[in-house]
């Protein structure tokens, strides 16, 4: 995976991040950043999930003074903010299917027009998505647009959850343990307290396994 994120980084290929919830799909998204041209560049985060129902247009496209109630001002979206850089759609498949249609036509022509706007703007931007969702059975109940999602499917990166890489669960817990309490002396795990941590199915993934260290020390 790490060979295949190096290689997909050099090139300027739209890259779907899949895997479980904590299994660091955001550090995946931020290591293709980092190595491509466009680093020097914004990589402007959006968490989908997150994004209110009533603004999330606006959010990601910008808007024009005077478009709605309370736009006493022009404002770029988040699209125009990663202008030159990456746009990382977290939890992509939560956009409702409106939004959809609209960030298909970003994918397509690299133009985003603000709410209210008359004239669309060019953007130069490399789209990063990434979802615990299995998107293919949403498109079949009809939640996700086929479209949208061969465009962000240029490549798929498949992060394996933290029970299918065991040997990485030591050396995570020991960093984990070092950075929960920076001021002490790193302590060293126990050969019980490590065949536990790789015992455990981890159904968290690395989160979990970071909160656990950060309640142990």
């Amino acid at each position: 995976l790490y060979e295949l994120v190096a290689r997909t980084a050099a090139s300027d290929i739209n890259a779907l991040v899949l895997g479980e919830t904590g299994v660091g799909k955001e550090l995946l998204a931020e290591a293709l950043h980092r190595g491509s041209s466009r680093a020097a560049k914004p990589l402007v985060r959006v968490n989908c999930a997150a994004l209110s129902p009533t603004l999330v247009e606006s959010e990601l496209f910008g808007h024009e003074k005077g478009a709605f109630t309370g736009a006493a001002a022009a404002r770029p979206g988040l699209l125009e903010a990663a202008d030159g850089g990456t746009l990382f759609l977290d939890e992509v498949g939560e956009l409702p299917l409106p939004l959809q249609a609209k960030l298909l036509r970003v994918l397509e022509d690299r133009q985003v027009l603000r709410v209210g706007a008359q004239r669309a703007r060019t953007v130069d931007l490399r789209f990063v998505s990434a979802t615990h969702r299995d998107l293919r059975a949403e498109i079949e109940r009809g939640n996700f647009r086929r479209d949208l999602y061969y465009r962000l499917n240029g490549i798929s990166l498949v992060i394996p959850p933290l029970r299918a890489r065991v040997e990485e669960v030591r050396p995570l817990a020991e960093h984990f343990l070092a950075v929960a309490d920076p001021r002490r002396r790193p302590v060293p795990l126990a050969p019980a307290v490590i065949a536990a941590l790789e015992a455990h199915d981890w159904p968290g993934n690395v989160r979990e396994l970071r909160n656990v260290m950060a309640r142990a020390a």
